[in-house]
């Protein structure tokens, strides 16, 4: 392995880091620095939306606030697949996020989804961004 593929795997692997702390702090315009603004983004597996990235933006500031300010992503393993010439890179990454909910009795309870986020990375002016987001569910827990 090269070095400059060391230093992308790194880049891309800070991206990842800057959705989940986006999505699990509710600073939805850090999403800026993660996506393209032609960006597909599938939530469908979850019960979200699948849409291009501004509309799935909107969509996140407004549904995400009811699972609370209670939410964490843990991610695990990273995998890339790089293209011949460098600046597109084929990326799964291992997640579980768990987050509190309102259980309809005036408490709360923990709702948990694993599986894989696979992205379409691509080198831009502005570093790696991800064209393309599937959000593949694995297992869930107390829906």
């Amino acid at each position: 392995m090269e070095l400059q593929q060391l230093i992308d795997r790194a880049e891309i692997a800070d991206a990842i880091t800057r959705y989940t702390l986006a999505v699990d702090e509710g600073d939805f315009d850090r999403l800026d620095t993660v996506f393209t603004p032609d960006a597909q983004i599938d939530y469908t597996e979850s019960g979200g939306v699948a849409d291009a990235y501004p509309a799935v933006k909107a969509w996140l500031a407004e549904a995400l606030p009811g699972f609370s300010t209670h939410r964490i992503h843990m991610l695990g393993q990273i995998s890339y697949e790089f293209d011949d010439s460098g600046d597109e890179a084929a990326v799964a990454a291992y997640f579980h996020n768990p987050m509190r909910i309102a259980d309809g009795k005036g408490g709360e309870r923990v709702v948990e989804v694993g599986g894989l986020y696979r992205h379409a990375f691509v080198r831009t002016t502005d570093g790696w961004r991800s064209r393309r987001l599937h959000e593949q569910v694995v297992w869930t827990r107390g829906f």
